[in-house]
């Protein structure tokens, strides 16, 4: 499955727009919009989530299932689980 941050990371690593997403896709910028704004994994038709994977494929980008091994050379970025609470580092930070 695909998150939403993997769709926003990808486009920001591509630096294109919702827009550009969309004609990429061939799909509608509110579907895109729909999407990103979906918590945890993209709910949708499987057809338009197809559509942008292929699209992001094509672009360059490897999206990396959680767990799995990323093997092919090329730049790229994971999000991980935290090492921290980030909440509380942000808190400890305020406060200096």
């Amino acid at each position: 499955m695909i998150t939403s941050a993997q769709i926003r990371a990808a486009r920001a690593l591509l630096g294109i727009d919702q827009k550009r997403l969309a004609a990429l896709a061939e799909i509608s910028v509110p579907t895109i919009q729909r999407m990103e704004s979906s918590a945890g994994n993209v709910r949708g038709w499987v057809g338009s989530l197809t559509k942008v994977v292929e699209a992001l494929n094509r672009a360059g980008v490897d999206l990396i299932a959680d767990g799995a091994a990323s093997a092919p050379a090329g730049r790229g970025v994971r999000l991980r689980a935290p090492l921290a609470d980030m909440s509380a580092e942000g808190d400890r930070n305020d406060r200096s």
